[in-house]
């Protein structure tokens, strides 16, 4: 099943239906998913053998397409390999209450940034406490500020707006492993333990943080918010494995075309893995639904879906060669990536690029929105 196909299939009663809902970001994807590989532009090769020419259609480059992005997911999987430490990792999963969740989808942008900010900094202080991670031992005392005792700790933070059902659901996986810089950054401590922070400590933290965020903001608050917020802390072992399940959904969408199983004139069938059963499962909607789902999942343009923090950040390359050198860690050598060959369709011999065109994606539902 081609989504770009599906979307053109219903075109019309999507656009009767949600039509007014539709934001910016919604007509940029939709443009870009039904032009992917097919008016976007093309290359034009030659054969060094036969001379014979061939033309080679270019993608959108969308992040939000399910035929583009795939090395973007494995470049950004192999850049987190190089900052693994030897330590215990675990993933904290903070989700906003059902009655915050209009507020999120209509400010998307900025409530966004803020279950980031109040995420990493709830994080951030119960991690650098002597009853959790214990990240403030070897200060002078434990009452002092974080930056006077130069204590840190790493995260990567992640986004996801969906659940498998495809509903909308904001969440932050973050991955963080239980260890922390210690003695004014001058030692490393790692803990010894399977235990992180208890969860009801994160939600208790992290929900008076986005409150009082929103309220100084301004932002009218429902009165049926609940008093205890979901956070679920969960040990993942040495951390790969929760990296490569975070990278399946950093890019492509939220939905891979091969899970799509069926689709007529009025309805589309998609294959999820229930996570309550851990078996396979299956959804049928309108397809015009359908459509409507995987937009409410595109992400304000562009918003960072994934970010790394302390000791892990792309700008504290120093504080992670220290951290390795004490540990002694061996990275293993970066291999130059190998750009695959293009091969004559005839003689497949070797081709050679000799024309570019520009990449233009066509202004198609912007064009039928404005009118």
């Amino acid at each position: 099943m081609n989504l770009a196909n599906i979307i053109e299939q219903f075109r019309r009663p999507f656009l009767e239906k949600y039509g007014h809902q539709l934001l910016p970001s919604h007509l940029r994807a939709l443009d870009a998913i039904t032009a992917c590989k097919k008016h976007c532009g093309h290359f034009t090769c030659e054969c060094t053998h036969c001379q014979s020419r061939q033309q080679h259609p270019l993608s959108c480059g969308h992040r939000s397409c399910p035929q583009c992005q795939n090395n973007s997911a494995t470049d950004w999987l192999n850049r987190q390999k190089q900052k693994l430490i030897p330590a215990d990792y675990f993933m904290v999963t903070l989700t906003l209450p059902d009655q915050l969740r209009h507020l999120a989808f209509h400010n998307q942008h900025r409530l966004y940034s803020l279950l980031f900010e109040c995420a990493v900094d709830t994080l951030k202080t119960l991690g650098l406490d002597t009853r959790h991670m214990g990240g403030l031992q070897g200060c002078e005392s434990v009452g002092q500020r974080r930056s006077s005792c130069r204590g840190d700790i790493g995260m990567t933070a992640v986004l996801h707006t969906h659940t498998r059902r495809l509903e909308y659901h904001p969440h932050l996986h973050v991955v963080i492993p239980g260890a922390a810089l210690i003695n004014r950054g001058k030692a490393f401590k790692r803990s010894d333990s399977n235990y992180l922070i208890h969860g009801d400590v994160i939600a208790k933290m992290f929900r008076g943080k986005i409150l009082y965020a929103l309220h100084e903001e301004c932002f009218e608050l429902p009165n049926n918010i609940p008093e205890k917020w979901v956070v679920n802390v969960k040990h993942v072992g040495k951390g790969l494995p929760a990296l490569e399940y975070l990278s399946r959904y950093l890019y492509k969408g939220v939905i891979s075309q091969k899970n799509i199983t069926h689709s007529d004139e009025q309805t589309v069938t998609f294959r999820y893995k229930d996570s309550q059963t851990n078996q396979n499962a299956t959804r049928t909607l309108a397809g015009e639904d359908f459509i409507w789902k995987l937009l409410t999942h595109i992400l304000p343009r562009r918003f960072r879906r994934v970010r790394d923090y302390g000791f892990l950040h792309h700008n504290a390359k120093k504080k992670l060669t220290f951290i390795q050198y004490l540990l002694g860690i061996k990275l293993p050598m970066l291999v130059e990536k190998i750009k695959p060959m293009i091969r004559c369709w005839q003689c497949q011999q070797p081709s050679r690029i000799i024309d570019i065109q520009p990449k233009r994606i066509p202004i198609n539902f912007r064009f039928m929105k404005t009118t």
